[in-house]
């Protein structure tokens, strides 16, 4: 996810929840180091469940996020 737009990247089937949180900030991770821009555009890599709902959001940068909500 960049910004408000969506970018479907195929996906993984993981077996619940907590491992597909725990791979999406795994990604989240190499993708900022791998694409350090897309931290500064509020990029995030989602989990979504088989009825395409978003179960998980895992922000590239989530320190820059927690300062913003301090703000």
């Amino acid at each position: 996810m960049i910004g408000q737009e969506y970018w479907n990247q195929d996906g993984l089937i993981l077996e619940d929840v907590e491992l597909a949180a725990d791979r999406a900030l795994q990604l989240g991770a190499e993708l900022s180091i791998v694409r350090p821009e897309l931290k500064a555009n509020g990029c995030a890599v989602r989990v979504m469940s088989a009825a395409n709902t978003e179960v998980y959001r895992a922000p590239l940068d989530p320190i820059s996020l927690w300062m913003k909500h301090q703000q």
